[in-house]
């Protein structure tokens, strides 16, 4: 059989891993959307025949990961999707989201391809696409066997990484070239998190495999010990709303990352050190993902529960606001004095943020904060590396604002926890590792790190490359 990688080939983004069996049947784990500045044309083509596509297998609900599925069922894959209850449940409301953002995207990116005098690029997806991909939708839970043909089958195991979160371990038994049965067992870590997740369960071990894909978007890093988050978020939110009477705005993933700063917020509301002050959850995909949450209780920590049992409710507190109007939205900017923002993206790259972000970020007793990964070519990730001007639909502002990162909120798991991730593993047993979802001068650092562990075929592919297995 052969692997290709068509997307998160020494980036982040883009997740897509193709694979094809001996007897042509054909395996996508991922259909992603490459998120970052100038990725337009990177998203219209797919590089391979969608409808010669048979199985879409996903890991979890990011965007980086699912947000391309509507536009391979636009362009004729017709085959099943499968993915774990929580994530069918969050795909319902972030592709439909996703497509909402491709329309209002695709009208900007136009507009300045008509001033260059380039050819306008098509839509790449719309809510229909969305509809029809959510008809071909499967849930499959954790450790539960997945028969895809007679040849393929593949296992969930929980990665604590977003509510949903999977590794994917595939077992392939077909024949080689010579006619002799093989069985082949490789395992797409998907985005791993972290031990100490304030909401989600830890990783769970996964099967030996033959060859794994693993993510390395933190390969190189190992997170700063945070003792009390909590305090550091109290800090800032001290310095920024009480003393400079600022705004505090924090780009964050709707999903889990929003989810755990209203949770740490909650329990300093509950613990009377939360000064008073309007919090605002500005997305109504996050309003929604809260909702999801909720009704998924049966992937939460042992921690949480407890909360909850005593508390009521993780996600709710006085002077929180869930805002899903535009124009209530608009509002929050016209309104003075000190409040906190949460909105989508987490890169800072789309959605209301950027909005807030643009109305504030000449102010100096503003503070971005940022507490999750944003891609270098990102709007977050410019911020995060401190350039001091950035262009923001299509306009230059000064940085003037105070920039705020916490890497204690990241849903993927550092250097050290990726290796316990694997920790379940043979080393010697690997024939191959393949790394995959993370910048190539990191995955260098992480490759270097993985073979002193043990494990000694470890590759770092490059876009569109082809390996046989």
């Amino acid at each position: 059989m052969t692997l290709q990688f068509m997307g998160a080939a020494r980036t982040v983004t883009g997740s897509k891993h193709l694979i094809t069996t001996n007897s042509g049947f054909q395996v996508l784990l991922d259909c992603g959307l490459f998120q970052g500045i100038n990725t337009d044309e990177l998203n219209q083509t797919f590089h391979f025949n969608p409808a010669d596509v048979d199985v879409l297998v996903v890991s979890h609900a990011h965007i980086d990961h699912t947000g391309l599925i509507p536009r391979l069922v636009r362009q004729g894959f017709t085959g099943p999707i499968y993915c774990t209850p929580a994530t069918l449940d969050l795909c319902r409301i972030m592709l439909m989201d996703s497509a909402r953002i491709q329309v209002k995207d695709l009208e900007r990116v136009n507009k300045r391809r008509r001033n260059r005098s380039e050819a306008e690029l098509e839509i790449l997806y719309d809510e229909a696409d969305v509809q029809k991909a959510l008809d071909q939708m499967q849930a499959v839970d954790y450790g539960k066997t997945a028969f895809l043909n007679k040849e393929v089958s593949f296992l969930y195991t929980d990665t604590g990484h977003l509510l949903g979160s999977a590794a994917i371990s595939l077992t392939i038994n077909e024949a080689d070239t010579n006619g002799k049965a093989t069985t082949k067992r490789l395992t797409f870590s998907g985005d791993i998190g972290r031990p100490d997740d304030k909401i989600l369960r830890t990783f769970e071990t996964f099967p030996q495999a033959d060859y794994i894909l693993c993510e390395s978007t933190y390969g190189a890093t190992v997170h700063e010990n945070e003792p009390d988050m909590k305090a550091h978020l109290l800090r800032i939110v001290e310095e920024t709303c009480v003393q400079q009477k600022g705004k505090l705005l924090i780009p964050a993933f709707a999903v889990d990352r929003t989810q755990e700063l209203i949770y740490a917020l909650d329990q300093l509301s509950s613990e009377g050190k939360l000064p008073v002050i309007p919090v605002y959850i500005d997305s109504p995909m996050s309003v929604s993902a809260t909702t999801v949450m909720r009704h998924h209780e049966e992937d939460f920590n042992p921690d949480i529960l407890a909360y909850i049992k005593k508390d009521g409710d993780a996600f709710d507190f006085p002077n929180l606001h869930y805002i899903s109007d535009v124009e209530q939205s608009k509002a929050i900017n016209t309104k003075e004095g000190p409040c906190i923002i949460i909105a989508p993206s987490g890169m800072a790259e789309a959605g209301r943020i950027k909005h807030h972000i643009k109305n504030n970020i000449e102010n100096p007793s503003t503070t971005i904060l940022f507490v999750g990964y944003a891609s270098p070519n990102s709007l977050g990730g410019i911020l995060k590396r401190g350039d001091k001007k950035v262009n923001i639909f299509g306009e230059q502002f000064d940085v003037n604002a105070r920039v705020e990162i916490m890497d204690s909120f990241s849903a993927h798991g550092d250097s050290v926890e990726m290796l316990q991730f694997l920790s379940c593993q043979n080393p010697a047993a690997v024939k191959a590792m393949y790394l995959v979802h993370g910048d190539y001068d990191k995955q260098q650092i992480w490759r270097e790190k993985l073979m002193a562990a043990g494990f000694q075929n470890v590759a770092i592919p490059d876009m569109y490359e082809t390996v046989t297995l």
